[in-house]
């Protein structure tokens, strides 16, 4: 009897051993792969549908995505066969994201870019169902020689699932789409992205170049949110962590984002760093009840974090209301002029900065073809001799120093013909 008991105690012995090596090969065939840890599998699956992984760092400028990840579909403006001959590192990418009635300031920005720039441009353009036929018959009715000189693609809004209307109620509708940039661009190595009401006074391509000022750890430029600690929102105000004294603004936003999609990122939430896309949504749990500014506040949490991935340029390069209202703080500009205007807080529509409602009228109403030196930069100038009201109107003359030497080589290589 002794002996049956003891052979069918090694029977269930080796049954034992043989049941917890099924469940240790199930395990390990359903593990999370490396670089993914902590994320929720829907969440992964939303960001990476139909995507591909990203070993090393691609050439800049890669032409715009070959794949589709939270959408299906989109509009793109096929290159010609001579622009398709370019090089391929001449190519800029630029993003905007609209929404409500952003259309013509979209355009205008838009048309700030082209009409200053001598490069190539590949724009985003993320934008509610409803504006996309609309902005194609828009850009379509360009004249020949400036049209050429843009290729576009637009895209709905999108947003993972399972936190799409968290993430489109943060600030304002679509806003916070900006941060998602780096995982639907999957193909896209560097991006500028800008808001709506972003002007540009000179060439795209001087921007660009900030990519080749970063150092090796460094994936992101922004300009200061405010010059002077002492008045500044964030450094009064904030209720969570913020880049350096004064905050970062993020309406223009430069961007290596095969960096982005492969850093590690420092945070206050886990001892573990975390992926860019495994990031973002914990770090909104956490500190929703306590940002103002959205999306902003929470790249300013980021680079709180992670101060070493961050490049910061002078403000004249996002040239502010905030910078003349009170006085004129922004010291690069007194010496060099505006570069990119940013015209936030409504004022290209109202009557509280006219200077700035000055520039954007002057640019939205020229028309292609003509002189820009009298069509644009003379009626400009006029118009602003009636902002010395206001303190930005006294400054006036930093809108166009920049402004002029852009108008200039515009005269001089404009093709005619509309």
């Amino acid at each position: 009897m002794r002996r049956y008991l003891r052979v069918l105690l090694v029977c269930m012995v080796f049954a034992l051993i043989s049941v917890l090596y099924v469940f240790s090969q199930l395990a390990s065939s359903l593990e999370t792969p490396a670089g993914a840890s902590g994320s929720d599998p829907q969440q992964r699956a939303a960001f990476h549908r139909g995507g591909s992984a990203h070993g090393g760092r691609k050439a800049p400028g890669k032409p715009g995505p070959e794949d589709q990840h939270w959408y299906n579909r989109y509009i793109m403006r096929k290159p010609d066969s001579a622009e398709s001959g370019r090089a391929r590192d001449e190519l800029m990418h630029l993003a905007v994201v609209a929404c409500g009635q952003r259309l013509q300031e979209t355009l205008t920005m838009l048309k700030s870019a082209v009409l200053f720039s001598g490069r190539q441009l590949h724009v985003h353009i993320f934008a509610e169902d409803q504006l996309h036929a609309s902005f194609k018959e828009a850009l379509e009715m360009w004249p020949a020689p400036f049209r050429s000189r843009l290729n576009y693609t637009v895209y709905p809004i999108t947003f993972p699932a399972e936190n799409a209307k968290e993430w489109k109620k943060l600030f304002k509708p679509c806003a916070s789409q900006r941060l998602f940039l780096p995982i639907i661009l999957k193909e896209v190595d560097s991006l500028l992205y800008v808001d709506t009401d972003i002007l540009f006074l000179r060439p795209v391509e001087d921007m660009w170049a900030f990519l080749a000022r970063f150092n090796s750890s460094q994936m992101a430029a922004m300009a200061p949110e405010h010059e002077d600690p002492r008045i500044a929102w964030y450094s009064r105000f904030a209720r969570h962590p913020y880049y350096g004294k004064t905050g970062i603004n993020s309406g223009v936003m430069l961007m290596n984002m095969t960096r982005i999609r492969q850093k590690l990122f420092k945070n206050d939430m886990t001892p573990v760093a975390l992926k860019w896309e495994d990031l973002l949504m914990p770090l909104l749990q956490k500190y929703k009840l306590n940002i103002t500014w959205g999306d902003q506040d929470l790249l300013n949490i980021i680079f709180h974090h992670n101060p070493e991935s961050l490049f910061v340029f002078p403000c004249q390069w996002n040239y502010r209301p905030d910078h003349c209202i009170y006085g004129s703080n922004c010291v690069p500009a007194e010496q060099e002029g505006v570069f990119i205007l940013h015209g936030n807080r409504g004022v290209y529509h109202d009557e509280k900065q006219p200077a700035f409602r000055a520039v954007y009228e002057a640019i939205q109403k020229f028309k292609f073809g003509d002189d820009p030196v009298h069509s644009l930069l003379g009626p400009l100038e006029e118009r602003l001799l009636g902002t010395t009201h206001t303190y930005c109107g006294r400054v006036r003359h930093l809108f166009t120093k920049r402004l002029a030497q852009s108008v200039t080589t515009v005269h001089m290589d404009t093709p005619k013909g509309r």
